[in-house]
């Protein structure tokens, strides 16, 4: 039997080494950039993320790997040897969808000037950007050309603020009217779902959403980013005020399974925060004072930690002094609380009463406070 087992498996592992081949390649080519200059990438394919990085000789860098299906990544290039860190916040980045393709990125001088070849793709992803006005970082950058058009004197005022600031908001909202009707006129397209899913945000208008959502082709409601959507969709019910909160088990920082049910008989905060949110942790000394406050009149926090990284958790954790309960898969955006309650941003959390009734979500600062003295005071 074990010789059986043992032949099986040896037949099996050219077929797995196969199906995990690479099936496609980033080839770049920008100008002449050499040591010490880096390129980095992440990437996410099917809900799993990945990322490498790699030297510049002559200009020339290339990226291999083995995707799902269509993947979202995130390109950085380090000129000078500043990091990673530097590169993605400071430096030349781009943000683009690729598939199993065999791509080339080319420029004289930078990512940003960079032309694409031999991606589909690519091709699609730039034509939906076309038809919905420009991707976020786009009119990111012309908002704040807007602003710097104006005189010192200008910039100061409140009024030519305010001014420059509507005006991208429209910007916006007509971004996401056209996202909307993008997702309408062209279903059978994978930028339809990329298009309906940022378009829907956090708060789903369910009318609206669910039937463009159903008319998606089914392959594409069916991968990760479809099933996330879905639940967001559905999220949008269970999570509203009045509602019970959805049930749900998850490790504390030592692996200890932690549920919300085990917490009946408390007014619950369940928060959704990372270290690596910057307003997460500005309204963490609030919450401790909270806390501190009330857990004595039967108050808890559970914490949901949208981080992937267990050592920057825990000391977020203990830098900020958050002596309540802490839970977490490590799963980033993939959190299954996080799904669960449709979060797609921090920081995000719901009020739960003493008999599990959400009565109150994305209260934070003061009016988390004036909550928390009308229910203990």
């Amino acid at each position: 039997m074990k010789i059986i087992k043992l032949a099986a498996l040896a037949f099996l592992l050219p077929v797995l080494c196969w199906a995990q081949a690479p099936n496609f390649s980033l080839t770049g080519k920008i100008g002449t950039l050499g040591a010490p200059a880096m390129a980095y990438i992440d990437y996410m394919d099917n809900g799993v993320s990945h990322e490498d990085s790699v030297a510049l000789v002559n200009g020339n860098f290339k990226f291999t790997g083995h995707i799902s299906g269509n993947a979202y990544a995130r390109m950085a290039l380090d000129h000078s040897g500043g990091g990673k860190g530097k590169a993605v916040y400071t430096g030349d980045v781009i943000y683009f969808y690729f598939g199993k393709e065999q791509v080339t990125i080319t420029s004289k001088d930078s990512l940003e000037n960079a032309v694409f070849a031999g991606s589909k793709v690519y091709q699609e992803y730039d034509g939906y950007n076309k038809a919905i006005g420009g991707t976020i970082m786009a009119l990111t950058k012309a908002v704040n050309i807007d602003f710097n058009s104006g005189t010192p004197e200008q910039q100061k005022d409140t009024a030519y603020r305010k001014a420059v600031d509507l005006r991208f908001r429209k910007n916006i909202q007509n971004r996401t009217d056209k996202q909307f009707q993008f997702a309408k006129e062209h279903p059978t397209s994978y930028f339809a779902l990329v298009a309906l899913s940022e378009a829907a945000g956090s708060k789903v208008d369910v009318a609206k959403v669910e039937p463009l959502f159903n008319a998606l082709n089914k392959a594409y409601r069916e991968t990760d980013m479809g099933k996330e959507l879905a639940q967001r969709i559905a999220a949008s019910g269970i999570t509203a005020v009045g509602n019970i909160a959805p049930l749900f088990t998850q490790n504390n920082v030592v692996g200890k399974p932690v549920s919300l049910a085990s917490l009946k008989g408390k007014v619950v905060l369940v928060e959704f925060w990372a270290s690596w949110c910057g307003p997460c942790r500005a309204e963490n000394p609030n919450l401790v004072k909270q806390y501190q406050t009330y857990k004595d009149k039967g108050f808890e926090i559970i914490s949901v930690s949208l981080d992937n990284v267990k050592e920057r958790w825990l000391e977020a954790i203990e830098k900020d002094g958050l002596d309540w309960i802490h839970v977490s898969d490590l799963k980033g955006w993939n959190n299954e609380v996080g799904r669960l309650y449709g979060v797609r941003a921090v920081p995000a959390s719901f009020l739960v009463d003493a008999k599990g009734k959400i009565i109150g979500n994305g209260l934070r600062g003061e009016p988390l406070n004036k909550k928390l003295a009308e229910i203990f005071n």
